[in-house]
């Protein structure tokens, strides 16, 4: 389902030299034994997750899309970056999907937050309000004020059948408040940390509203499971694309730029820069992950990329069938010189960019490059490559002798701000 072709510093001396290291950290995976295994619950969850839950979402999200015309996600960080980039990557940026999508919880910005309100007064909408605790304060502050615009549209009681929460099993603010008003719930795993919850109900409530199937998506991401459980170096990209980010970092190139063709996968590079800064960044250690969508971006950061300081390596994400293509038509007076391109597909030019792109970083940039290759991409195959990723991240921690499940640095600002609003206790 995936294909992996490494960047030329990465010759099979350097795979093999990391064999002993993956050997003892794979086994620390499955073992759950190493720093943070109490949230390695994404490991197995392709096999062990709640098969009656993920029915009962399926029978919810089709109520919504039955009987309401928005459904807003309310949450921060994986609680909501995990279903945004797979529903822009499979529904595209503009959808034509019956039931709208929006996201709030996300952020403090009075304009952001004002203009949503606005947008929904007068319409037929759903929550799912998405947070462990209850108490997180960008999600909070937001689900405040859509459940006070909620139930003055439609009054307290229909509401309780238009809220739906994904949070702790059995303890936390929002959770009490659940069970005070009857509120459909689902479960954020005690062993599954919010940026490796996106196969969860995190994920899969949302998705499953928007139309996506989410039984393909499980199914892809049981498959990587099973191919990407070995320690085989010949064999186990995942693991070889681990160890790659792990030699770059050791030599000379501290950021990683994942890169795109396509404007509606840009999420899924916000996805990625969560999963791995969070993971990585500790200890004055880790890679920096960057973005960047093609052909777009080599209007800007291309000239940096090409010519500039030699401190990136690419991560390229290569879709090979898209969706949709269009058809180059010609024109009789051809002043813009592109009858030459006439008939053509679109596809086919992204794919000669990318082509173009990559020989003019890696001769002439001398910039390294990886390229992972998808046929398409579709549910299954991107639960595939959600798995990947998460498989990968946690062997690329690891490799770096960190916790790749907590996030200490982040708790910093939390304090300042709490301070400085004159909460109780800070």
């Amino acid at each position: 389902m995936i294909k992996l072709a490494l960047n030329d510093q990465i010759n099979e001396e350097v795979i093999n030299s990391y064999k002993d290291d993956v050997v003892r950290i794979n086994k620390m995976i499955n073992e759950k034994s190493g720093p943070g295994n109490d949230y390695l619950g994404w490991a197995d969850w392709p096999i062990n997750y709640d098969k009656e839950e993920v029915e009962r979402i399926k029978r919810d999200a089709q109520y919504v899309r039955d009987h309401f015309n928005i459904l807003v996600v309310c949450g921060i960080g994986g609680s909501y970056l995990g279903a945004r980039a797979a529903l822009e990557a499979l529904n595209g940026l503009k959808s034509d999907d019956k039931l709208e999508v929006i996201f709030m919880g996300q952020t403090f910005s009075p304009n952001y937050v004002a203009q949503v309100l606005e947008y929904l007064k007068g319409k037929k909408f759903a929550i799912n309000v998405i947070s462990k605790s209850g108490t997180t304060t960008e999600t909070s502050i937001s689900f405040r004020l859509l459940k006070e615009l909620l139930e003055k549209q439609i009054g307290k009681e229909a509401s309780k059948k238009a809220i739906y929460a994904t949070t702790d099993k059995a303890r936390g603010a929002l959770k009490t408040l659940c069970n005070q008003e009857g509120y459909a719930t689902y479960v954020l795993p005690d062993d599954i940390g919010g940026r490796y919850s996106v196969l969860t109900a995190v994920g899969l409530f949302p998705l499953a509203a928007a139309g996506i199937d989410i039984d393909a998506m499980l199914e892809g991401a049981k498959e990587a499971r099973e191919a990407y459980n070995s320690t085989d170096l010949n064999k186990n990209i995942c693991y070889r694309y681990a160890v790659m980010r792990d030699y770059m970092l050791r030599h000379g190139k501290p950021v990683e730029m994942y890169v795109t063709y396509e404007p509606q996968m840009s999420q899924i590079s916000e996805w990625l820069k969560q999963l791995f800064g969070e993971s990585e960044g500790k200890e004055k250690k880790g890679l920096f992950p960057a973005s960047a969508t093609f052909s777009t971006d080599l209007h800007s950061l291309g000239q940096f990329i090409q010519d500039g300081t030699p401190v990136l390596f690419e991560t390229i994400i290569n879709v090979l069938e898209p969706r949709y293509d269009v058809k180059i038509p010609h024109d009789d007076e051809d002043l813009d010189g592109l009858n030459y391109l006439e008939g053509k597909d679109l596809a086919f030019v992204n794919q000669k960019a990318f082509e173009g792109t990559l020989k003019a970083h890696v001769e002439d940039g001398h910039v390294p490059c990886n390229v992972i290759y998808l046929d398409k991409l579709d549910a299954k195959s991107l639960g595939h490559l959600f798995y990947f990723f998460m498989r990968a991240c946690a062997m690329s921690a690891y490799l770096l002798d960190i916790n790749p499940f907590n996030q200490p640095g982040v708790e910093i600002y939390k304090k300042n701000m709490f301070h400085l609003l004159g909460k109780k206790g800070y």
